[in-house]
């Protein structure tokens, strides 16, 4: 009698372990499936997103670079000597102001550029939401500052990212006229 208890007991082993195989099977095809209609949902996913990566080197120290971008004293003097200036921007219409503080806002070239701080680690990073004032409300990108030492001097490694599509052109000549021109002069008369 026990032999066919034992032979129960397998053959009912067997089935439980069939049922669960079926029964991993049929997980397995409803997460592939899943997992299908997930693909059909790639047209949510950009894959065209623009960004903008420059280095530019300045014959000055991190804390001097640091300081001429995140001092609105220092740079309102960039601002001044910027193509948006030479270009008919109105000067003094709004005063550069830059918080000191993460969480801080900034409002520059006399208001047309404004954002909030996200991040500071001084004479190293700075982080900021950043948007021109006719984009669309709510727009925001991402502009990232690297200050890296290099020798005497400081490489500046900017990743500026999330803006409108179709401005890249555009503001990759911004940043080097209106920032990377202007701030190599003020840097090399102070």
């Amino acid at each position: 009698m026990r032999e066919e208890n034992c032979g129960e007991a397998r053959a009912k082993g067997s089935t439980r372990r069939q049922a669960i195989v079926f029964g991993v099977a049929a997980m397995g095809w409803v997460v592939s499936g899943a997992t299908a209609k997930a693909a059909v949902g790639d047209e949510e996913i950009s894959h065209n997103a623009e960004s903008i990566h420059q280095e530019v080197i300045f014959k000055a120290s991190r804390k001097r670079v640091y300081e001429a971008l995140t001092q609105a004293r220092e740079f309102d003097k960039v601002v001044r000597l910027s193509a948006a200036m030479k270009g008919g921007m109105p000067l003094g219409a709004r005063p550069t102001e830059i918080s000191a503080e993460v969480g801080g806002t900034f409002a520059i070239f006399a208001g047309h550029i404004i954002g909030r701080h996200l991040e500071f680690v001084p004479h190293e990073r700075i982080v900021q939401a950043w948007r021109v004032v006719d984009w669309k409300a709510g727009d925001y990108s991402i502009a990232k500052f690297v200050l890296a030492e290099q020798g005497a001097d400081t490489r500046v490694i900017l990743d500026h990212a999330s803006f409108p599509k179709g401005l890249a052109e555009h503001l990759a000549e911004g940043w080097r006229i209106n920032y990377w021109e202007p701030l190599a002069k003020m840097l090399t008369t102070v």
